[in-house]
């Protein structure tokens, strides 16, 4: 919004307050308007920080070759990643109040060189508005989408049956949008909709689908499906009206999360007089609300969005389910796993139904290792008019395996060759018709999972010690070596070569090492921030958020990293070890496509900027697009740090009513009180929602009556204190600061800032879900002592930070601390202790009369030995 039309709202809405009363209202509305504008920009560039690192993780994926991908999904990726740089650039510049001509000259150069490389390339692909399936290959996914490119792959390359189809394709899709003129109608309604706007986004997806379900399908268009489908029929030797069809989504154009979640539709069992009334109904589910709110967050401009249909033979299937051809949380399990249930395998994809499982050997023989029955009550089946009716499974068969031997070879004997056509393990849909034909309805990559709370996992591996579980997986795979520990550049200096990197979190700095490391763990770290991002770049197998593992694994211990289960084990686990990567190539590699990615790539994911403290850690330094993510990331901390000057002296805040020991104020921009508060003159502890202030908090409130009392306290040391405070000049640095302290917060956000007596301290704080967006950043100086002992008590301050994580810096009687990207839980244990230690910072200059005052403050505190107890009267 202009900021002309921001400042007439803003100003239209306090004078409805003051009409109806609400004068305290008024004045927080006052106070807290240029803090809201300045959060608002922060969340922005946090949000687009971390899409970028999604965007960059996929790139990352799809540069495996794994996974079929058309010049669309680059031109997507590609786009949304400098969209999300602009954002970046943008709300930085709103958020500092400068202006960046050299980040934005930078993506704007990157965004042209990227554009170059897109555009010369044209797609050679069939101008068709229909495809049968015996035409389609992987070059045509921008024509027909994933899913038509992937059988059209399996049917005339792999050699194996699907079902008798065909694509309506995208070319299509664009004549029917043009015919109706629903593009320049969709733009019409989506005019200044925000991803934020939930009921807005709601109004707008039933309009836009009642506008495409209104829609005439265009002559050509209609035709050329009705057409299509009555030569399918006739092929197969029936007539139209005796031929259902399945019609999927196979949408084109942006990242497969939303189709692989069932996002888009699938309808089963068509009749031939529904088909091109169905065609709308899966077109129409572009533009769910759900779907909407992701394109906008995601950078994904709608016009690059189109949607193809896969239109298939509906298999009567007599049994169907789910194969892996390697198990799909198990990375030594290497063998074929088959999951069946009579009837349609609907039951099976979603989870809803317990099925038979099989397991196959790999080997030439396809023996059946094991088979286990489920009780299968009811089975899913073909209504007589369409639609799909759930029958009751005869007694004799419910507890019977839906599968004869002979089936189960076949089934496991098409999950090798599609691995190796594919050159990856895969994650196939199949069924078996009544004539006991087995036929592949869809195939994708299989990716090993990290274990999540309720999810099955693998169980660990027999006869080893298992040092630790429960990590995040970042970059597969599985090393043995020697733990070294890591935790500052002295040790990455001394890492030595077939180490396993251990350290108490993930870091870009790590990079020098990875050529030398054998495997990297770390207690806190995301699989989508900067490291795990070299690490899969450098292939070293790492696994993230162990939580503990610099506690529970012995330096220099021999272990083996299992990066697919996110454990660790004592000793050489061979059986994990032999699990090196295939010699297959994958199936996009070397492809045009492919190639042009490979190019893209280059211009968005590489990291330069490692080492925030280096001189060549500059705007002038960056040369991609994570490059700029980092570096404005690493800025835009000192930016929200500021903010707390710019609290002092204003009014129509809420005081804070607790036993703090100091005047506390709260400006809330967005969810940081209960709506009961909102207004008030003061505020209770328990009407805070701030995640952030409500831990700082616990550690800052003092009970009843009670004080903080660090024992045992210098007699000499106060005196000392005393007299330097009644000496000192305020020009030689004993200014005193005003006694009220303010907070700035939302839910997640808090900027804190402590000015009591002749000390300052300044906290700001972002705590939520994403742990690349949480962070602590602290710093306190001043003090009424001489500048030996404040400069005791910064380092003293530093020294306990230090111990419990925090990068610290000091520099005379000031010291700067960052603890960053952990989660919510330890995000709140460290403010908590921040909060107990700004209620000793008083005391600390009488204390500090020796050297040995630095580490014995430190140690007294680490250990609890304080007093937070009502003072004597």
């Amino acid at each position: 919004m202009p900021k002309i039309e921001s400042e007439i709202l803003n100003n239209l809405k306090l004078l409805y307050y003051r009409i109806t009363g609400r004068r305290q209202v008024i004045a927080q509305e006052a106070a807290a308007i240029p803090f809201k504008e300045k959060y608002a920009h922060f969340a922005r560039f946090l949000e687009s920080n971390s899409e970028l690192l999604k965007i960059i993780a996929d790139m990352e994926e799809k540069l495996s070759g794994r996974e079929i991908f058309g010049l669309a999904t680059v031109r997507s990726l590609s786009s949304r990643a400098v969209f999300h740089a602009l954002r970046l650039v943008e709300s930085f510049e709103a958020l500092s109040d400068r202006k960046t001509p050299a980040a934005a000259a930078l993506v704007v150069s990157l965004q042209g060189q990227i554009a170059a490389l897109v555009e010369a390339q044209r797609e050679s692909v069939p101008n068709e508005l229909v495809l049968p399936h015996a035409r389609i290959t992987k070059e045509m996914v921008d024509l027909v989408g994933g899913k038509n490119a992937n059988l059209g792959e399996v049917r005339n390359r792999a050699g194996l049956p699907v079902p008798a189809g065909f694509a309506i394709t995208t070319e299509a899709f664009a004549a029917f949008f043009d015919s109706a003129d629903l593009w320049d109608e969709i733009g019409k309604i989506k005019i200044g909709l925000s991803p934020d706007d939930t009921k807005s986004i709601q109004a707008a997806g039933e309009s836009i689908q009642h506008l495409i379900l209104s829609a005439r399908v265009p002559d050509d268009v209609a035709g050329a499906i009705t057409s299509a489908h009555a030569l399918l029929a006739e092929e197969l030797g029936i007539s139209p009206d005796a031929l259902f069809v399945a019609l999927r989504s196979s949408a084109v154009g942006e990242d497969s999360a939303l189709s692989f979640a069932g996002q888009y539709l699938t309808v089963l069992n068509v009749p031939a007089h529904r088909l091109v009334e169905t065609y709308k109904i899966i077109v129409a589910s572009l533009y769910t609300p759900r779907a909407i709110a992701y394109r906008m967050l995601k950078g994904v401009a709608g016009e690059s969005t189109a949607m193809s249909v896969a239109c298939l033979q509906m298999v009567p299937a007599v049994a169907s389910g789910v194969l892996y051809t390697r198990h799909p949380f198990d990375p030594a399990g290497d063998h074929v796993v088959i999951n069946s249930v009579w009837g349609l395998g609907l039951s099976v994809v979603d989870g809803t139904a317990s099925p038979d499982v099989f397991s196959v050997s790999k080997d030439g023989s396809l023996d059946i290792l094991s088979r286990a029955l489920a009780e299968k009550k009811s089975a899913l089946a073909l209504g007589p008019g369409g639609g799909i009716v759930e029958n009751p499974v005869p007694e004799h068969l419910a507890a019977a395996a839906s599968l004869s031997d002979d089936i189960i070879r076949t089934l496991a004997g098409y999950g090798l060759a599609l691995e190796r056509h594919y050159g990856c393990a895969q994650d196939v849909e199949w069924a078996v018709d009544p004539n006991g034909k087995a036929l592949i309805l869809q195939t994708r990559p299989l990716g090993l999972r990290a274990g999540s709370p309720g999810e099955a996992q693998a169980p660990p591996e027999p006869g080893h010690k298992l040092v630790i579980s429960g990590g995040s997986p970042a970059a597969p795979g599985a090393a043995c070596g020697p733990a070294f520990f890591v935790r500052g550049e002295e040790d990455l200096a001394a890492f030595p070569e077939g180490a396993v990197l251990v350290a108490p979190h993930s870091s870009p700095a790590f990079m020098v090492v990875m050529k030398k490391a054998a495997a990297i763990v770390t207690d806190f770290g995301s699989v989508a921030g900067h490291m795990a991002s070299l690490a899969r770049e450098f292939s070293v197998p790492t696994v993230l958020s162990l939580k503990t593992a610099t506690r529970d694994i012995a330096p220099g211990a021999l272990i083996t990293v299992d990066a697919f289960s996110g454990r660790v084990y004592e000793g050489r686990v061979e059986r994990l070890l032999a699990l090196a990567p295939r010699a297959e190539t994958p199936l996009m590699k070397g492809t045009p496509v492919y190639e042009i990615l490979k190019k893209v790539a280059e211009l968005v994911t590489p990291l330069n900027l490692l080492d925030p403290r280096k001189p060549e850690f500059s705007i002038q330094s960056c040369r991609t697009l994570h490059d700029i993510t980092r570096y404005l990331h690493e800025i835009s901390y000192k930016e929200m740090f500021a903010l707390a000057d710019s609290a002092s002296g204003r009014g129509g805040a809420s005081r804070v009513s607790a036993n703090l020991g100091l005047d506390l104020y709260l400006i809330d921009v967005g969810g940081g009180l209960a709506p009961e508060a909102r207004g008030a003159d003061t505020v209770k502890p328990e009407e805070i929602v701030s995640r952030p202030l409500k831990a700082l908090l616990s550690g800052l409130i003092l009970p009843p009556g009670g004080g903080p009392m660090l024992k045992p306290v210098n007699v000499g040391g106060f005196l000392s204190v005393l007299s330097q405070q009644m000496m000192a000049s305020p020009r030689a640095g004993g200014e005193r600061f005003g006694e009220r302290s303010y907070a700035v917060i939302s839910d997640h956000y808090l900027n804190f800032s402590s000015r009591v007596g002749y000390h300052y301290g300044v906290l700001d704080s972002f705590c939520g879900e994403a742990i690349n967006t949480n962070y602590i950043t602290f710093s306190f100086k001043g003090g009424a002592a001489d500048d030996e002992r404040r400069n005791r008590r910064a380092r003293a301050i530093a020294l306990v930070l230090s111990r419990i994580g925090f990068g610290v810096d000091v520099s005379g009687d000031r010291v700067d601390a960052r603890f960053q990207k952990y989660g919510e839980e330890e995000i709140d244990e460290k403010l908590e202790v921040l909060g107990k230690l700004l209620q000793v910072t008083r005391q600390m200059d009488m204390l500090m009369e020796s050297e040995a005052a630095v580490s014995a403050f430190a140690e007294s505190f680490l250990a609890g030995a304080y007093e937070r107890k009502p003072k004597r009267p």
